[in-house]
């Protein structure tokens, strides 16, 4: 490491890589049927924490309401978003199901909880104009 600056927690290293990737999530259930409750959500943030873990992820944020849930994931560049997002939504389906399914049958259609679409949005870093600002201002050499 360089002693000319402090390094920043949220800037990982890898071999051959230097990333700071996140990606805020938004899953819905099928429907928008109002299934998840407040212990339902608290299990529910365990099991993608440790579905994160798995992935070498780390779950930053999580949050929801009875029919969505936010994450915030601070991913690797080795993972593929959608493979994460798909065992994010499988595995916490099945968890879930299989202890509090008394209550989530009311609302399942078909013994699915997610709906199949999910919103993924990058975040951090600098802001897109000021990105492209500085691209354009680079010296090109003549």
């Amino acid at each position: 490491m360089s002693p000319r600056w402090t390094p920043d927690p949220d800037v990982r290293r890898g071999r051959s890589v230097v990333y700071n990737l996140h990606v805020h999530l938004v899953f819905t259930t099928k429907y928008r049927r109002g299934a998840l409750t407040d212990p339902i959500l608290a299990r529910c943030e365990q099991v993608m924490r440790d579905v994160c873990a798995d992935f070498g992820a780390e779950l930053r944020e999580f949050n929801g309401e009875t029919d969505h849930v936010h994450l915030l994931v601070h991913y690797p560049p080795t993972v593929a978003l959608s493979k994460l997002v798909n065992s994010l939504k499988g595995v916490s389906a099945r968890y879930l199901r299989q202890e509090h399914g008394a209550h989530l049958s009311r609302y399942l259609c078909g013994n699915h909880l997610w709906s199949p679409s999910y919103f993924a949005g990058s975040c951090g870093g600098a802001p897109l104009g000021m990105v492209k600002e500085y691209i354009e201002h680079q010296k090109r050499p003549t």
